[in-house]
């Protein structure tokens, strides 16, 4: 929604181009893209329905910093584990490896942001293509500056 001045707002639970994205366990929903921010940034809501998440992996380029909305989330960064809550914040220095998971009940809500954008949007585009959890396989990553270094968190069910 644009207002009069020009500004666009993405209200809550909408993406900004009014698109259904999924990953299978999460769905997606743009709130800043890499065109509005000049490739500054790239903001992703995602809201998670079952337990688990993406595999280990490192942005050479891309900071990534999250921030909890509703339940529970696992964050490891190189060797170090946190658990966040509601309110919650966390940055992933690039060139750090890290890997995150939902571990709580119901749903959970994460806004997640990269800066610089990289090809942060493109990936994105691609895997929702397949309505599944990203492949793992290491082109993948590779051809959106990332690379895979790990599983995914063990995550008790």
């Amino acid at each position: 929604m644009t207002n009069r001045d020009g500004v666009s707002v993405v209200l809550a639970g909408e993406d900004r181009q009014g698109v259904r994205r999924s990953m299978g366990i999460t769905s997606l929903a743009f709130k800043v893209t890499t065109d509005e921010s000049c490739g500054d940034f790239f903001v992703v809501e995602q809201t998670a329905h079952a337990k688990g998440g993406p595999p280990r992996h490192v942005h050479p380029d891309q900071d990534e910093w999250f921030y909890v909305i509703d339940g529970t989330f696992v964050v490891e960064i190189d060797d170090r584990t946190h658990h966040l809550s509601p309110g919650d914040s966390l940055l992933a220095p690039r060139g750090i490896p890290h890997v995150w998971a939902f571990v709580g009940e119901a749903t959970g809500r994460l806004l997640v942001a990269f800066t610089p954008a990289g090809k942060m949007e493109a990936f994105f585009l691609g895997v929702t293509k397949t309505s599944a959890m990203p492949s793992q396989d290491p082109a993948v990553w590779l051809a959106h500056g990332m690379q895979v270094t790990g599983p995914p968190l063990l995550i008790d069910s």
